[in-house]
């Protein structure tokens, strides 16, 4: 798992039936981390739950579901942030290609995907996490460094929102929380808490209303380089196992980048104007004819997404490292086979309108 830096120096619906014959899913009971909830088909807990079941013979369109859960690495139950037209829900697998595609490609690096997610690694929980929370979660008050960069808050911050690389990480520290009543996202980087959580100190940090297509003001980071939001661009379990679906784009890092931007990004990370170094932003897509075939299912998954959606170059990092969220349920093993998928099998979605500050 990379170390990176977000910031440089300034030269910078609530179902109403259940249908139990046709696998539909009941909601999942708040969560804590390393706890695995099964699914339940039981008529009986649907009655609990009060909900009626009405089934027909031939049961169609997507699963009834009763929103996102609560707690971390809650499932959404299939719902997307942000609105259908927002960049990152796109489709751009017919889009056209940058004419500088070959060499900047090769600029991050001729080198194999690595995903940066998994169980745990170095004795934490191996990824970017997230938590849900309720509309109810108490806000409590955050300071920044980069205080005329950050959302003031406050922020829904629950005491045991997990930290990335875990308490004692010297690391990023990042700490995303989703508000599910509200639909908003939460985002800080370097964050440590105080005072027993009631208060928290970070590096920069950042709302997001998840029903609308708001981009941070031009020159502004967020919790990460790019000025995006992370939790959008993450590789989650419940989407890849639970749904068998990712529909958005993903995120991943480069070692060397440009002084530009590309929107939806807003930041840029580095001193150097070469043209042949990608801007924050670049979209990059999985070849078309790229063969998924002999893939284990989930990260068929992630490629299929990858074909259709691609990826953001978020933030300054190991070549090609794919963030995502950890969970206990992932196979290792399976992820594994993503290390098989060269960088030479991807080509850089055109980029029009780059910013150069």
């Amino acid at each position: 798992m990379q170390v990176s830096r977000a910031l440089q120096p300034r030269t910078l619906p609530a179902p109403s039936e259940l249908c139990l014959s046709s696998g539909e899913r009941l909601r999942q009971p708040e969560r804590s981390p390393g706890v695995v909830w099964r699914r339940s088909r039981t008529p009986l807990l649907a009655i609990v739950l009060g909900i009626a079941v009405a089934c027909g013979d031939s049961p169609s369109g997507p699963p009834a579901t009763s929103g996102p859960g609560l707690g971390p690495g809650a499932s959404l139950e299939g719902r997307r942030p942000f609105p259908d037209d927002n960049p990152w829900n796109t489709d751009i697998s017919a889009a056209p290609i940058d004419p500088n595609s070959a060499t900047l490609i090769a600029s991050c690096g001729i080198r194999n995907l690595h995903p940066d997610f998994g169980t745990i690694w170095n004795g934490a929980p191996n990824g970017i996490p997230y938590i849900v929370v309720a509309g109810s979660q108490p806000a409590v008050p955050v300071t920044f460094d980069y205080e005329d960069e950050s959302d003031p808050g406050p922020y829904p911050i629950p005491s045991d929102a997990p930290i990335e690389g875990g308490t004692n990480s010297g690391g990023d520290r990042h700490v995303l929380i989703i508000d599910r009543d509200n639909w908003r996202l939460y985002e800080l980087f370097a964050a440590f808490p105080h005072d027993g959580a009631t208060r928290w100190h970070a590096g920069s940090g950042a709302i997001f209303d998840l029903g609308a297509n708001d981009l941070r003001p031009a020159g502004w980071t967020s919790a990460d380089a790019a000025g995006l939001p992370i939790f959008p661009g993450l590789v989650r379990y419940d989407e890849v196992v639970e749904q068998g679906e990712i529909r958005h784009a993903l995120r991943f890092t480069c070692p060397g980048t440009r002084r530009a931007y590309l929107p939806p990004a807003r930041h840029w990370a580095s001193s150097n104007t070469s043209p042949d170094l990608p801007p924050m932003g670049m979209r990059v897509r999985l070849r078309a004819d790229f063969d998924l075939s002999g893939f284990p299912d989930e990260v068929r998954v992630i490629l299929t997404a990858l074909k259709r959606y691609g990826m953001f170059l978020a933030d300054n990092g190991s070549g090609w490292y794919v963030s995502g969220a950890p969970d206990p349920r992932w196979d290792e093993d399976a992820l594994g086979a993503l290390k098989s998928v060269p960088s030479t099998a991807f080509e850089v979605v055109r980029m029009d309108g780059i910013v150069t500050p």
